[in-house]
């Protein structure tokens, strides 16, 4: 993003991170949001909403330092939705919650409608405790073998809509008029 922070992109007048945790927190799930240390633009957009920020200490050490954060921090199911997907709604998220209600035992991931693996993922309570091992910047990924993955297909690209440069930006607000 050359300097610039994508989780504080402008999205309906919003910041893209206060958008998203607003939505997760709409799905009635209790919502905790991973800040780095000094993070306060972060924490500031975050203000008012209905969801508990979480500082990760070692936060520069990749992806995983989130997940061994959040391992500490809940002992039950873990809803992971990454904070730079802006396509994703309120009711993607119900949908998950769903599926895990009828499979509680198994991983929950989004597809978009192409049935391409994508994000968020709903992991069981089970799986939970070995995310306080993982390590580096792939997040959970090798925690999706363990058990079967139920995918849930999103309508259009939303579970795999990701936007991490400026190129990107201005591509999907010409497709979304944001």
């Amino acid at each position: 993003m050359r300097g610039r922070d994508k989780l504080l992109q402008d999205v309906g007048g919003r910041p893209l991170l206060a958008v998203v945790a607003a939505r997760a927190a709409a799905a009635g799930w209790p919502v905790l949001v991973t800040l780095p240390p000094r993070a306060d633009a972060r924490r500031a957009a975050l203000a008012g909403l209905d969801i508990r920020p979480v500082e990760v200490a070692d936060a520069a050490t990749g992806m995983a330092a989130s997940f061994r954060t959040l391992a500490r921090e809940v002992s039950g199911p873990l809803l992971v939705v990454l904070t730079d997907m802006p396509e994703i709604r309120t009711a993607d998220l119900e949908a998950l919650i769903a599926a895990h209600r009828a499979a509680p035992e198994q991983v929950i991931r989004a597809t978009d409608a192409d049935g391409r693996p994508g994000q968020p993922v709903l992991f069981p309570a089970h799986l939970v405790p070995a995310m306080a091992e993982l390590t580096g910047d792939e997040g959970a990924r090798r925690l999706l073998g363990r058990v079967g993955v139920v995918p849930v297909a999103l309508p259009g690209r939303r579970a795999t809509t990701d936007l991490d440069t400026p190129e990107e930006w201005a591509a999907w607000r010409r497709r979304s008029g944001l």
